[in-house]
């Protein structure tokens, strides 16, 4: 049957001839395995693309869960870190308020942080094993979290232990802001602005327009008001325990010598009397007549 040859008539009705065509019987045989081939390559093809198809849509859908999971876990890094934040200002007020009570300082526990910034392109290469890597520190970072936090409630309650036993302590601590303004010359060394030579500045510049008001800081008992040479129009103030403060450069002083003032009570005004560039508040406090730096005991 292969071998046999097959022949096809062709008529050519308007010029009356015909003409024969012999075709061997193993091109039908070829043709038709070729046909069958054909048919199943494209089911094939198909079917392949069909699945392909479908993978491509569940790769898309994971790429878009890798990526919402990459915002949570950036996002959970964040308010980590802001919390590590919020409990490093709890310690440093605690630190304060231990100066400030004459309390034997904690020791410091050494902060646990997750190494490195957060991967804003976590789903570059192995999304899911820095995903899993990301999940595991801030896991191990929160736990650390909570013990530090268990600690310090501990170290509060002794704060206010020790603040129930000594009720007058901070009324009489200087621990806010006298005025209003900002710091133009900070407590310790510093270039003169008379001589540019360097020099101790015992004190903090709070520079402020002229008339600005001035509060006391804590209650206590002014002990001088008056002229104090270059410090110009001066106030200086008892709270007791060897604690002192000193407000130099005045307009004018509305607290008398010998009256007993309280926290936030109005004492003077800004000016800039004295020996002074500028207006601007001089403010010091001493501790047994040395010059501490007033920062020291600022809680606000």
């Amino acid at each position: 049957m292969l071998f046999k040859k097959y022949q096809f008539v062709i008529f050519k009705e308007k010029q009356g001839i015909c003409s024969k065509v012999s075709v061997p019987g193993w091109v039908f045989f070829l043709s038709a395995l070729l046909f069958v081939s054909l048919i199943g390559s494209n089911i094939y093809l198909w079917d392949y693309y069909t699945n392909f198809k479908s993978v491509e849509k569940q790769l898309e859908a994971a790429d878009k869960k890798n990526q919402s999971q990459s915002i949570q876990l950036t996002t959970l890094y964040q308010k980590i870190k802001d919390v590590e934040q919020d409990l490093d200002r709890i310690r440093e007020f605690d630190s304060r308020l231990r100066v400030m009570l004459d309390i034997e300082p904690e020791h410091q526990f050494s902060s646990y942080s997750v190494g490195g910034p957060a991967d804003t392109n976590m789903s570059s290469s192995y999304p899911l094993y820095r995903q899993e890597m990301m999940a595991r520190k801030m896991h191990s970072f929160i736990e650390q979290l909570s013990t530090q936090a268990q600690l310090e409630e501990i170290t509060q309650q002794q704060i206010i232990q020790t603040i129930k036993k000594q009720n007058n302590l901070l009324a009489s601590t200087p621990s806010i802001w006298p005025t209003k303004g900002w710091v133009s010359s900070d407590f310790g060394y510093r270039n003169s602005p008379f001589t540019d030579r360097r020099e101790f500045h015992r004190g903090l510049d709070i520079s402020a327009p002229i008339g600005t008001p001035i509060y006391a800081p804590a209650e206590g008992k002014v002990t001088f008001a008056g002229k104090d040479g270059a410090y110009g129009i001066t106030l200086i103030i008892d709270h007791g325990r060897g604690i002192t403060t000193r407000y130099a450069h005045m307009q004018k002083y509305v607290a008398q010598k010998n009256q007993n003032v309280s926290r936030g009570q109005l004492i003077g005004y800004v000016g800039n009397t004295g020996r002074s560039t500028g207006p601007h508040l001089h403010y010091e406090v001493r501790l047994n007549n040395a010059p501490v730096n007033p920062k020291r005991y600022i809680l606000n």
